[in-house]
């Protein structure tokens, strides 16, 4: 099993390219089940979790087809037909986003049947959401052995339906499938995350009729058919918010190329506070990039709820908390979204963190200085995590489960090898 070496102390400087957003390819690339004209996708990330995907699809008839380019992976997928709607545990248990299969071919089948989803270890994320909109929508669900199947012999009929909580999954599956319904869809207390805003553009190049995405109300006149289209998929908001944060804790100058600072309107004020510079500057052709520096004093403690976008995203609370634990003073971080996702805060520990967990909050005391240590990834953003803390921390740490980040981060031991990181992958 690979391992991750990190020799901390070193500042980092130079341009670092941020990638597509993975949690935006998913749900594009599931999208191609909704039609059978073909699905061209830029911009993609290279990520096991994107081949897993690619896989699922496969099995359900989808022909993927990959070529790199200068600007992350180029895909090409064709649904022309449909050969089967079961998506077995032994691919579903891979990534929750797998269920998100379930809309799609639901509304251009008619029936499928899903596995109960995998994942990451951060809590019970429940599909009850998924099944309660599909219900609406006119399905008949019955859950067996571990499977959801889902019936809609005659179609799916537009409806109203509002979501207990604003889940991105849920609410990007009940899009796709609200695409072919029968009449108009209203879904309310949807989520309102740029990833949600980017499945809408796609689905109206495919030929959706949707507005309202990035709001909580989102309409959607269903239609006979949709067509191809071609996509980029946008900069990974979660990859720009790492790197902004290791830059926090190793010190040093960095400039994050290729990103959109709209979608981090509560980290990029939060990291200011801090004292971690933030500047959006255009660097030509209509490309945004942020220039990330730190230098001279500790960063001081600042603290953080996470909440539902757009709000400060979960998905960025390990790694903040990874910084936060050599600020000045003390930092309190709660957690509002996944009940167990906490999972890090030993492995901080074993680096020199001093912080306390009371129920959805931790308390982060810091200290002067991290120092390294062999440590064990627990899931995909506490690995990250621990990248963060590494690279501030004084000595050699050992970063072990790292297919983690191979789950989520593209070439991430090259990308900070080149702004004058330390760090190499090992392989046992």
């Amino acid at each position: 099993m690979d391992r991750i070496e990190i020799d901390g102390g070193t500042r980092l400087s130079g341009e670092l390219k941020i990638s597509g957003a993975k949690n935006a390819a998913l749900p594009l690339m599931v999208a191609t089940l909704l039609s059978d004209k073909p699905l061209e996708l830029s911009h993609v990330p290279h990520l096991a979790d994107i081949a897993t995907l690619g896989e699922i699809l496969a099995q359900h008839g989808v022909e993927v087809t990959r070529s790199e380019t200068g600007d992350g992976d180029a895909l090409t997928l064709s649904a022309a037909r449909i050969t089967s709607t079961l998506a077995p545990y032994d691919l579903v248990r891979k990534m929750r986003a797998s269920f998100l299969v379930s809309g799609p071919l639901l509304a251009r089948e008619g029936q499928c049947t899903v596995s109960l989803p995998g994942g990451c270890a951060i809590g019970a994320r429940a599909v009850d959401f998924h099944l309660k909109g599909f219900e609406r929508l006119g399905a008949e669900i019955d859950l067996a052995d571990g499977y959801v199947t889902a019936k809609a012999p005659n179609g799916l009929q537009g409806a109203e339906y509002e979501m207990p909580f604003a889940s991105v999954g849920a609410t990007q599956n009940l899009m796709m499938a609200a695409t072919l319904a029968k009449g108009e869809t209203v879904l309310r207390n949807v989520a309102r995350e740029p990833e949600i805003v980017d499945l809408e553009k796609c689905l109206v190049a495919m030929g959706a009729k949707i507005e309202g995405a990035g709001t909580s109300v989102i309409r959607i006149e269903g239609k006979s058919a949709l067509s191809g289209a071609s996509h980029r998929v946008l900069p990974d908001r979660i990859e720009t918010g790492t790197y902004a944060m290791a830059v926090g804790a190793a010190g040093g100058e960095v400039t994050l190329i290729g990103t959109d600072a709209l979608n981090l309107e509560m980290v990029i004020p939060l990291l200011q506070r801090a004292g971690v510079q933030m500047e959006v500057i255009q660097v030509g052709d209509g490309i945004e990039a942020i220039k990330v520096s730190r230098n001279g004093e500790r960063h001081m403690g600042v603290d953080v709820t996470t909440e539902p976008y757009p709000g400060f995203p979960t998905d960025l609370q390990a790694q903040f908390m990874a910084l936060m634990a050599t600020c000045q003073g003390t930092s309190h971080i709660t957690e509002k979204i996944f009940e167990n996702r906490f999972m890090h805060v030993p492995e901080l520990g074993r680096l020199g963190a001093n912080i306390k967990v009371d129920g959805q909050t931790a308390t982060v005391q810091g200290v002067d200085r991290l120092k390294g240590a062999p440590v064990m990834a627990t899931d995909l953003r506490a690995s990250s995590s621990l990248i963060v803390a590494a690279l501030g921390a004084e000595g050699t740490t050992e970063v072990n489960r790292v297919y983690h980040l191979d789950r989520g981060f593209e070439h991430i031991v090259t990308k900070l090898q080149g702004v004058g990181a330390k760090v190499r992958r090992l392989t046992n």
